[in-house]
Formats: C-alpha cells, sequence, structure tokens
C-alpha cells in the first residue's frame, strides 16, 4: 500500500508540486492529510493525485470522467458480471484482439490481478481509476437487484428464506455495500416493521434497508454459521464470534456479537478495517505540538501512558498508532487485549480468555517474563491489572493502556479510587491523553460567518477569528449529501510534571485535609500550565477548516470550563 509520502515523492518528481507548496499546506491545514490539503490550496487537481497514485504502482490511470469513456464502459457492461464488478471493485475501458482492458480502483487488490484472467477467460490489462469514481459508476452501471427484499407477499419471503443461494447473496449484498459505505457497525435488529439493517458510518448509525420478519431467522442462522464458533440452536443467550471473509476482493474481518431481545435476537458485527494498522500519528488528527510531545512520550524508555475516553472514541486506534510509530527491530513489543482486534507484524499479541483462567493480570505476569520493551494493556480495569502495570513501568518498561474517563486528569483520580498508592501514580504517569472523534467535513463543505450572537454563545471573539478559516457542511455525492465525510481525532494531554506529581501526592488522604488537592484543582492548574480542553483542540480544528462547532459542542458536552 502506497502511503502519502511516497505518492507526494512522486508529486515532486514529476514537478507537479513543490516543497514549499507542501509546506504551505501543512501550515494552512494542521493535522490534515497533505495531499487532501494540496487540492484544497488549488496547488494540485485531483487527477495529479491519482496519477501519482498509478505511477506509483506501476499502472497508467484511466480517467473515468470523460464521457466518451463512461459510454464505452456501459456498452461493455455484459463482459464483466455485476457480482464480480462489485466485489473486485472493477470496470470494463476497452476491448482488443489481445484482451480487456479493465479499470480497477484498489492498485493493491492482487486477488483481482489473479481471478480475473481465470474468470474472464482472456488477457486483462489493468488500469489504475480514482476509487470514488468507479464505486459511483459502478453502483451506476451495475443496479443492485432489490425484489428479494422488496416489500411482498409473506409466501414469496418465506420461500426465498428457504432458499439457501438467496440468503447467501443477500447476506453478502449487505456486507458489500456496509464496506461501499464505509460503516464501521452493522446492527441487525428485530423490530415492528421487519428486522432491520443499519450501517454506523462516521459515528451515526443510518437505516440501510428493512426485511420481511420471515427472512430473520435464515438471515441469522446464515452468519453464525459464518462465524464457524456460534450455535444455530441456540437462541437464549448471548454468542460472540468472528467472520472472515472476502468483500470487493479485499479480507473482511467482523467481529459478531448475538444478543437475545423480547423480539429475537439481535446481531451487532464490528468491521475491522485492517487499513488501520496504517494510520499514523499526523493521520489521529492532532495539532502539530501536540504531535511532537506524544511523539516524544511514546519513545520513552519507561512509564505509563493512557489514553481515556468513552467506548468508540477512537482509543485503540491510537493505540495501534502509538505502536506502529515505534514497532522497529530494537524493541520487543507484547500486548495483552480482549479481543485482539488487529493483528500487527512484529508484536506478540495475548488474547485474554477469562473462562480458562487467561485474565488480564495473569497474562501480564507472563509477559513481564519475556523481557519486553514495551507492553500495551487493553484496558486498566482493576487494581490487580493496574498494579502490575505500575510495577512494570517502574521496572524499566514502557506501557501503554486506556481507561474511561471523561477528561484526562481524572485518569489520576480513576487509578487512586481503584486502590492505587498516589505516590505510585505519581511516579509512574508520565501523561494521560483524552480523546473523542467528531464528523470530518467533506470536500464539498462551503465557507461561512459567525454571526456576533453565535461569537457570545460559544465565548469566541473576534482576534480568535482573525486567521480562521471556518465553513459549513453543503453535502454531495461522495458524502451521501451529510456533509460530512470520515472522523477526526480531538485531544486534551495532561502533562504530569514535577509540579503535577507533588499535587498527585496529595490527592489522597492527608493528615490536613486542607492539603488534599482534588481532580478539579489538577484540571485547573494544568489548564493554567496550558493544556489545552477538547473543546478548545476542537475549536481549534474549527478554525483549520476541518469540521464544524456543532460536531465539536455535540462531543464535548461535558467540556463546560
Amino acid at each position: 500500500m502506497h502511503t502519502e509520502d511516497q505518492v507526494l515523492e512522486v508529486l515532486l518528481d514529476h514537478v507537479r508540486v513543490t516543497h514549499e507548496q507542501i509546506a504551505a499546506a501543512r501550515e494552512n491545514h494542521p493535522g490534515a492529510p497533505v495531499l487532501d490539503a494540496l487540492v484544497e490550496d488549488g496547488a494540485l487537481q485531483p487527477r495529479d493525485v491519482h496519477e501519482a497514485i498509478a505511477f506509483f504502482h506501476g499502472l497508467t490511470f484511466a480517467d473515468l470522467d470523460d464521457e466518451e469513456t463512461v459510454s464505452r464502459i456501459r456498452e461493455l457492461r455484459n463482459l464483466i458480471p455485476g457480482d464480480v464488478a462489485r466485489r473486485h471493485h472493477i470496470l470494463p475501458l476497452q476491448q482488443s484482439d489481445h484482451g480487456l482492458q479493465v479499470a480497477i480502483g484498489d492498485p493493491m487488490n492482487f486477488e483481482a490481478f489473479d481471478t480475473i484472467p481465470f474468470l474472464l477467460k482472456t488477457e486483462i490489462e489493468f488500469l489504475y481509476a480514482n476509487p470514488d469514481r468507479v464505486e459511483a459508476l459502478i453502483a451506476s452501471i451495475y443496479p443492485r437487484k432489490e425484489g428479494l427484499v422488496a416489500a411482498g407477499t409473506d409466501e414469496e419471503a418465506k420461500g426465498a428464506a428457504q432458499d439457501d443461494a438467496a440468503i447467501i447473496t443477500l447476506v453478502q449484498d449487505f456486507l458489500e455495500r456496509s464496506q461501499e459505505m464505509r460503516a464501521s457497525d452493522i446492527h441487525l435488529e428485530p423490530v415492528d416493521e421487519g428486522f432491520r439493517i443499519r450501517f454506523r458510518i462516521d459515528g451515526e448509525l443510518e437505516l440501510y434497508k428493512i426485511l420481511p420478519p420471515s427472512l430473520q431467522s435464515a438471515v441469522i442462522s446464515r452468519l453464525k454459521i459464518m462465524t464457524e464458533t456460534m450455535s444455530i440452536d441456540e437462541k437464549r443467550v448471548p454468542q460472540d464470534g468472528r467472520i472472515q471473509c472476502q468483500v470487493h476482493g479485499k479480507a473482511l474481518d467482523l467481529r459478531v456479537s448475538t444478543v437475545p431481545t423480547s423480539q429475537g435476537e439481535s446481531i451487532v458485527m464490528r468491521l475491522l478495517d485492517q487499513s488501520t494498522l496504517s494510520i499514523t500519528l499526523p493521520d489521529l488528527g492532532f495539532m502539530s505540538d501536540d504531535q511532537e510531545y506524544f511523539r516524544g512520550l511514546i519513545k520513552l524508555a519507561d512509564g505509563i501512558i493512557l489514553v481515556t475516553g468513552p467506548t468508540g472514541s477512537g482509543k485503540t486506534t491510537t493505540l495501534y498508532a502509538c505502536l506502529s510509530e515505534i514497532n522497529d527491530e530494537t524493541r520487543k513489543i507484547i500486548t495483552v487485549e480482549d479481543p485482539i482486534e488487529y493483528v500487527m507484524p512484529g508484536v506478540n499479541q495475548v488474547h485474554v480468555k477469562s473462562d480458562i483462567g487467561m485474565t488480564f493480570a495473569r497474562a501480564l505476569r507472563s509477559m513481564l517474563r519475556q523481557a519486553p520493551n514495551v507492553i500495551m494493556i487493553g484496558e486498566i480495569r482493576d487494581l490487580e491489572t493496574a498494579g502490575i502495570a505500575i510495577n512494570a513501568s517502574l521496572t524499566g518498561h514502557l506501557v501503554l493502556s486506556t481507561l474511561h474517563t471523561n477528561d484526562a486528569p481524572s485518569a489520576i483520580a480513576r487509578l487512586i479510587d481503584i486502590g492505587v498508592k498516589p505516590f505510585l501514580v505519581s511516579s509512574a504517569v508520565r501523561a494521560v491523553m483524552a480523546q473523542r472523534l467528531c464528523r470530518k467535513l467533506c470536500t464539498c463543505k462551503e465557507p461561512a460567518v459567525l454571526t456576533e450572537a453565535e461569537m457570545i454563545s460559544l465565548h469566541i471573539d473576534s482576534e480568535q477569528l482573525s486567521d480562521a478559516k471556518i465553513f459549513k457542511p453543503k453535502g454531495c455525492e461522495r458524502c451521501r449529501f451529510t456533509g460530512y465525510r470520515g472522523r477526526l481525532g480531538i485531544f486534551e494531554i495532561f502533562k504530569v510534571d514535577d509540579e503535577m506529581r507533588q499535587m498527585i501526592n496529595r490527592m489522597g488522604e492527608t493528615e490536613d485535609r486542607s492539603e488534599q488537592v482534588s481532580t478539579v484543582q489538577l484540571r485547573r492548574r494544568a489548564r493554567e500550565q496550558g493544556m489545552r480542553t477538547l473543546r478548545e483542540d476542537g475549536f481549534q480544528k474549527v478554525f483549520a477548516g476541518l469540521t464544524t462547532f456543532d460536531e465539536v459542542l455535540a462531543v464535548t458536552m461535558g467540556d463546560t470550563d
């Protein structure tokens, strides 16, 4: 897979962009992908980027915006079956005596390179095309048949439910569609109207379709069979499993959970996108100063670094980005996770299995005998785990972990509340980072102007807006007319320096209660030292034109100071 730096090197070599333009883009759009920033500044056209990607992978670029090309694709559509086009993200371009030219949206789809010539029984020349354009044309040229799930008679629905091939096609359909729509979760729930399928996209649930109630049992059974571990007959207790399959020629990994409800079983599937492993610290959305500070933290030889936030705030992604940053031949890295979401090359990963006694604490004790440099703990849940983690950090190990707290300073109080002595917390913890995810504006965004009333309600003065680039959502096909596409992080980094250590030491029981320090005092002092709150960091990204005030306010409701 190509990286942004590799594409930039191609663009520089071909004099499509200059070092000065790249530097300006980074300065004008802190935390944003540089290629997107260059396009937004007008230094590059989207075509320039796609031509560079094609060149890097040794492919020719195919322009699918050309009307003549689109007309030819429509004429040749029968050369590639619709299910093959959707699965491998390909389109027919041109036929000749020598074979067929095919546009592909994924230059790393090696399965397509290997299997398409065999499937189509002809020589294939692959050309790279804008993946978003490929997806749009596939949806237009190969419309899906909705007859299976359309409202019909009960007898028709029952007939479809009996047809194994139809159910397999149906399940494959919504798995493919979830991938195309960049969903992070698939929710299948029995409701009064039928069996509802919803996708969580950029943190928001969106209805995909509602199936007839008679299809519910067949779909659930199919999904359980795909896990190879879940019982089809057991419907009274929750079950967990995992599905690994191919969608659009890519390996799709899903974590499956069932829960019995009054109307039948409800299923949630978390899509584990392996591209998460390629996410780096700059991809997370840090402001430049926070990024450099955090990069320095994870290269320390010892100590604990905590990432906090509610479920779904991106903590695991941040931890994997940290491991990716420091994963090299000089360090031994061991993780203990429940469950292992992504397999990271070069890292020893341990799966917690409490039912056989493999708890976090037991796994950690065994890990320390493996002489690691870095330990990643999925979550600190109890005193035993916290104690082992702290002892590990004090004996020369760097420990990365998560806690469920609303802000960064509260993590200190949380460790003390579960029984860790304040002096051990102050000695071990190097920093705590709280984070949230907010939706990122699509490139179709348009300029916005704040009214005086809005400035007052947001506690913003005109000086803060002097260099700001504020935008509002507009909506286009690329973002499905929501105005947002993708998410970025907002962060609050609590630094534990000598003064903070002294304050933490006074957070436990003291002889003089007047000297006892509270979390409120800890937070106040951190802010006096320059800590940006989650909301303040979010506003900085609004000023940079990356998101909106509404998004930041929605995810920082508790951040009022």
